[in-house]
């Protein structure tokens, strides 16, 4: 079955170019319709009220989704509590834990996260039991979430912040698409809702992304034909994409372990494996050759390239050796043995005049005084 339209139960990614379903348009001419099953609405502060219960009166909390720590804080704020700066959160990937630095200070001390499955997020929990754990959540009673944390026997108060509500979908002709991926039993539930009976749509293939979802489709009759996540297909674009090229379904992941009080009890689980499904040979051997044909050109281009760079090198090589041999012989040709420069006489040497004797300078003759006797006072009277 050839697929060439697909109903998207998400919204439309900012840039289409750098997400993941950008080969399914540009490589394979698939159209895409993007479009979110359901909404998510906040509960009123007066009804979160009723449930009695208190932010303050926990030290940490586990963040499962971003809505969930949008209506958090929104819910926070609502209630004009303060959250304790030794707060601790825990957020099950690393995306979740960067998001929160849109509300707090991001500091290692206080942000835990698990890699991919919520079970790595179970261990990290593990060495914290002695925490007051809150969990904000959907109203839904049970989720895959609650019960793994219900089987490890962790101590939790789950608080309902939101809730999701399926949207009309009825503008689509449903019928006009090949395929439709659903992400959530949410998701499935609205198709459901707008369509109920949509399980006798045998032409349109169900691609559905998760084991809660897998399991939602089975509870309302609805066959599942490309499942995610799978060891070949970690993303649903992987599986769209290699459901198109005909590919086999491997095993779809449950999870990366099962964890109990004790500790991980498997450290690998996968899912009943899948039927092998081919939905066309021609192109995926024809997409085989066309990988193997662009593989050897980019080897020969590759050789070609090192061939003239050598080729480059070794012709750089022998002009400087010609240059310099060049440069050597015409050395020889002009050198010439110029005479030595005459040297010019060397002047004789002034023979200083003898010091000529130095003028005694003549002392003044100093006349003699001749004192005048005093003519005596007697020689006047007489």
């Amino acid at each position: 079955m050839k697929i060439k339209k697909i109903l998207i139960s998400q919204p439309e990614p900012a840039d289409l170019e750098k997400s993941p379903y950008r080969i399914l348009v540009n490589k394979l001419g698939v159209n895409l319709t993007f479009y979110k099953f359901f909404e998510v609405v906040g509960i009123s502060a007066t009804d979160f009220r009723k449930t009695r219960i208190h932010i303050n009166d926990y030290t940490a909390v586990i963040f499962n989704s971003k809505n969930s720590v949008d209506h958090f804080f929104r819910m926070w704020k609502e209630l004009r509590e303060s959250v304790s700066e030794d707060m601790k959160y825990f957020c099950s990937t690393e995306a979740i834990a960067l998001y929160l630095q849109n509300y707090i200070q991001y500091r290692k001390r206080k942000v835990f996260y698990g890699n991919q499955y919520f079970s790595e997020l179970l261990e990290i929990l593990n060495k914290h039991r002695d925490e007051k754990f809150l969990f904000p959540c959907s109203d839904e009673k049970q989720t895959e979430y609650t019960k793994a944390l219900d089987k490890a026997k962790f101590k939790y108060t789950k608080a309902p912040m939101y809730t999701s509500k399926p949207r009309n979908l009825t503008q689509f002709d449903i019928d006009s698409f090949d395929a439709i991926a659903l992400f959530s039993p949410i998701g499935v539930r609205s198709l459901v809702k707008n369509f109920p009976d949509i399980k006798e749509h045998t032409n349109i293939l169900i691609a559905a992304f998760g084991t809660s979802t897998h399991a939602a489709l089975k509870e309302h009759g609805i066959k599942l034909s490309i499942a995610a996540p799978t060891q070949s297909a970690p993303s649903m674009a992987m599986a769209l994409e290699n459901y198109i090229l005909g590919k086999e379904q491997d095993s779809v992941i449950a999870s990366k372990g099962e964890y109990t009080k004790h500790g991980m009890k498997n450290t690998i689980t996968a899912g009943k494996k899948t039927k092998p499904v081919i939905a066309n040979k021609e192109i995926y051997k024809q997409r085989m050759e066309e990988k193997k044909a662009q593989a050897a050109a980019r080897r020969a281009a590759r050789a070609a390239e090192k061939a003239r760079l050598e080729a480059a090198e070794k012709a750089k090589a022998e002009a400087a050796e010609k240059a310099k041999k060049a440069a050597a012989e015409k050395a020889k040709k002009v050198a010439v043995v110029k005479p030595a420069p005459k040297s010019a006489p060397a002047k004789p040497k002034k023979v200083a005049a003898p010091a000529k004797p130095k003028k005694v300078a003549a002392t003044k003759t100093t006349k003699p005084v001749v004192a005048k006797a005093k003519k005596s006072t007697t020689a006047k009277k007489a």
